[in-house]
């Protein structure tokens, strides 16, 4: 847009630089210096008013982290359902950025935000717990990559939080390193939160744990080296985890063979799930499938049967090739009706799977009480507590309680 002007030559460079004003202000800068390190903020556009929820847990995956590594593992899909438990639903997305220190296999792993926290899920996996050994790690490359590599959206609705969670203090002496209280200030500058958890005692990491949730506007609580979390195996576990499956046989991806070759890939993060996690764990990601909260998840994108019900797209208008393999070559009525029989299949399951997760949940609490100190110390109500303090600025309201 140039704005033109008849009076002076002065009069018109003053009024050019209105709309490059505007600009600077409308999408909050900062400094020259900063630019590069935090262009991942400026890559997403303001977004609608809708409640929404980033988390990016940033691990310390060196070898005194293997019992935190496996409770991450089994809580991971609980922190889902506690953020899905909101009185208005919000949209869910997760990241990861698992650290270690220089010399070792890496120094950082990231994996972006995503609505599809199987993928996120099946990346967590994969973490094990290796190197280290001489105490302090790369926190500080950790936290500045978690708030400038992670593309976080600017959406004011929308509460954007960074768990940290190790047992070492920071390296102080690299090199060419980010320290962490400039991360912490350009993470206040765009809104978002760090909590920091300490897992263990270890002297020398409290009063920086401390400090970081300080500068960055969290809280800051410490756990057992083990993580502290609430484990437990339920009598719904094997029957919630088998109706997945049948769950996930209701989905029908369609579209060109490309965008079905992208949910061939969620389709097989889910087959890694189920052969590879937990029964308790392969529980609690049905449970948040079935939510409204979860159906990103579960439908990912272009799945056909609830884009027909919806009115998303007609049937008519999608070319043959463009159809699920086993709907091709049959009439328009025939494909109705499969569509409308796996409609009615993922409705019954729907409602058996919310059941059987709301017996599994009051089955849970009921043994947490009888163990009072271990719920109210535990890893799980000390992240609902965070969440319900901080998301209650965006609208967010949680009461219930964690979900285990």
């Amino acid at each position: 847009m140039e704005y033109q002007c008849t009076k002076t030559h002065r009069m018109g460079r003053a009024m050019r630089l209105i709309p490059i004003l505007m600009l600077v202000l409308w999408t909050n800068v900062p400094a020259a210096a900063e630019k590069s390190e935090t262009q991942a903020f400026f890559q997403t556009d303001f977004q609608s008013e809708s409640p929404a929820v980033e988390v990016v847990f940033v691990l310390d995956t060196t070898g005194s982290m293997g019992g935190l590594i496996a409770a991450a593992k089994e809580k991971i899909w609980s922190i889902a359902n506690t953020l899905a438990s909101a009185e208005v639903a919000p949209a869910i997305k997760m990241g990861l950025v698992g650290y270690r220190d220089r010399g070792d296999a890496y120094v950082t792993t990231l994996t972006a935000l995503s609505d599809d926290l199987d993928a996120v899920y099946t990346r967590l996996m994969e973490f094990q717990a290796g190197g280290g050994g001489d105490t302090p790690e790369s926190v500080n490359q950790a936290i500045f990559e978690a708030v400038t590599k992670i593309t976080w959206s600017r959406a004011p609705a929308t509460y954007r939080v960074i768990f940290l969670v190790g047992d070492a203090p920071p390296q102080m002496n690299y090199r060419n390193d980010i320290n962490y209280a400039e991360s912490c200030r350009l993470a206040a500058a765009h809104d978002i939160v760090i909590n920091t958890i300490q897992c263990g005692n270890l002297a020398q990491t409290a009063p920086v744990w401390q400090e970081i949730a300080r500068r960055a506007g969290g809280e800051y609580f410490q756990v057992a080296q083990s993580g502290s979390a609430v484990l437990y195996d339920t009598p719904y576990d094997g029957e919630i985890a088998g109706l997945s499956a049948k769950l996930d046989a209701t989905r029908l991806y369609y579209g060109a063979p490309g965008e079905r070759a992208k949910m061939t890939a969620r389709e097989a993060d889910a087959r890694k799930i189920y052969t590879e996690a937990a029964l308790s764990a392969q529980a609690k990601r049905t449970v948040f499938n079935s939510k409204k909260a979860g159906s990103k998840n579960f439908l990912g994108h272009q799945e056909l049967v609830n884009d027909v019900a919806s009115g998303k797209v007609q049937i008519e208008a999608l070319d043959e090739a463009e159809l699920p393999e086993e709907l091709q070559g049959r009439s328009t009525a025939e494909i109705s009706a499969r569509l409308r029989e796996l409609a009615d299949q993922r409705r019954q399951l729907q409602a058996r799977i919310n059941d059987l997760g709301k017996k599994r949940q009051v089955f849970i609490k009921d043994l947490v009480q009888k163990e009072s100190d271990k719920g109210v110390n535990s890893l799980d109500a000390k992240i609902y507590r965070c969440i319900q303090n901080q998301a209650a600025g965006k609208n967010l309201e949680y009461a219930g309680g964690p979900e285990y």
